[in-house]
């Protein structure tokens, strides 16, 4: 009866398999990093707004 490796050691050899990672190079998981710039722009974009929002009202 042959049996199924478990989750940790499928992902173990999954992992093993893998080219290691060049420094600076990869980001380690795709959404990750959409989410990351995602959420830089949105900061900068809200301060642009407000920034924008404030001269019009004169209190810069």
């Amino acid at each position: 009866m042959s049996q199924r490796k478990t989750l940790e050691e499928r992902i173990a050899d999954r992992q093993a398999a893998r080219p290691p990672l060049k420094e600076g190079k990869d980001f380690e998981h795709g959404p990750a990093k959409f989410v990351f710039f995602f959420l830089i722009a949105f900061v900068v974009g809200l301060h642009l707004v407000g920034l924008v929002i404030l001269m019009l009202l004169g209190l810069h």
